[in-house]
């Protein structure tokens, strides 16, 4: 199931708050469809809010988020314009508090993650300027049970999910419900965090 998440494409809402109220969303989706294994597959906004559902809701069997970052203040210092002062992005952050009604501080998927016991994959561009991979790595080394971190080379922000990409994703995806493991070449870390 696909959908828009509030704020976006033809959903309604006039505020995104990053995962804060999108997880609750997210939530309702799930309450709509028939009982068996829940896989959330996330990318950038769709990362975050899928890691920070799956923490809180425990239909969720396992996780794939790509290009997520790992806390709302991080990346959204990391891509303001560089005029931007300390006394400027406080003041954008407290404005988007009061019109969301949220607090940024509680938007934290790599908070999320520690409480993850579910296997989770991270796929990440290697080449990512808008959010880069260290992201991801944040919330690989907050995880807890079964997880994995593929790192493409070369790719961009939305751009690690090409088809070989996709056939890893499915192949760890089966392997999730199925008890044997397929490895994939295209591994970076597995969840003894060493190199594949």
């Amino acid at each position: 199931m696909a959908y828009d998440s509030r704020a976006h494409g033809e959903s309604e809402g006039e505020a995104c708050t990053y995962g804060w109220y999108e997880k609750q969303d997210l939530r309702r989706v799930i309450d709509t469809i028939a009982p068996g294994p829940i896989v959330l597959v996330g990318a950038s906004l769709g990362a975050a809010v899928a890691l920070q559902e799956a923490a809180i809701d425990p239909r969720v069997t396992a996780v794939v988020a790509a290009e997520g970052f790992s806390d709302l203040r991080t990346i959204a210092t990391e891509r303001a314009p560089f005029v931007f002062t300390g006394q400027i992005l406080r003041r954008a952050f407290s404005l988007a508090e009061e019109e969301g009604h949220f607090p940024i501080d509680g938007v934290r998927p790599e908070s999320a993650a520690s409480h993850l016991s579910i296997p989770v994959l991270l796929v990440h561009g290697g080449a990512d300027s808008d959010t880069p991979p260290e992201h991801s790595r944040r919330v690989f080394a907050a995880l807890t049970g079964s997880k994995q971190l593929i790192v493409v080379p070369g790719a961009r922000h939305n751009g690690s999910l090409r088809a070989e990409v996709w056939g890893e994703i499915s192949r760890w995806i089966d392997a999730q419900l199925v008890p044997e493991r397929v490895a994939s070449p295209y591994a970076e870390e597995s969840a003894s965090g060493g190199l594949m």
